[in-house]
């Protein structure tokens, strides 16, 4: 994983972009710990051209995750090596997930990163940084990640992170990994690496 600081009004694109969230946030749905007793909350809404998930965590009655997710649609990733993420975020460490089969409670491949308080991060998830959870768990079995046969995309926020969370998304897009001499000199000579979560 890389992460970056984006400069006011930044153009950058590393790829097509998948969501622009200018006109419409999509058909994303909220899925929380509600599913197994819990009491937390969340919604996906646009302001003014900017998806926010946001929402509250509660540890109550056992819970302590939120979550978004589009509805199932065949989306062909492959000729990509990950996707990028132009955010700001509030200090919280989330999770963006890809899934690739339809069914509700199924494996999803999941990358997480950390953002900062009110500052506007480009942040880099090679397909490489995924990993196959189910319930917050490694599922070891999965087989390859398929960038072709991805059916919804998601963000999470877990890891008994209790309290309320504002997450501000620009622009979800594609992304193939650049020459060194084009990174920011922060990042030159540097690999992505990922962490998976649950």
């Amino acid at each position: 994983m890389a992460l970056v600081p984006t400069p006011p009004n930044s153009q950058a694109a590393f790829g097509s972009t998948l969501f622009d969230f200018e006109e419409r946030t999509g058909n994303w749905s909220s899925i929380d710990d509600r599913v197994m007793g819990g009491v937390s909350a969340s919604s996906m809404v646009i302001e003014n051209g900017v998806a926010v998930f946001s929402g509250t965590v509660s540890l109550d009655f056992g819970g302590g995750f939120a979550s978004v997710r589009t509805l199932p649609a065949r989306h062909d990733l492959s000729g990509l090596e990950g996707v990028v993420l132009e955010l700001r975020g509030d200090g919280h460490r989330y999770g963006f997930r890809l899934r690739t089969d339809d069914r509700f409670d199924g494996v999803s491949w999941m990358a997480s990163f950390p953002t900062e308080p009110g500052r506007r991060l480009t942040v880099v998830l090679p397909f490489a940084a995924f990993r196959p959870t189910l319930r917050g768990r490694v599922v070891s079995e999965a087989g390859p990640f398929d960038p072709a046969a991805v059916q919804s995309f998601g963000f999470l926020i877990g890891d008994r992170q209790a309290g309320e969370f504002r997450l501000e998304i620009d622009r979800i897009a594609g992304w193939n990994r650049p020459s060194d001499d084009h990174l920011p000199p922060q990042d030159a000579g540097r690999r992505p690496a990922g962490s998976g979560g649950g």
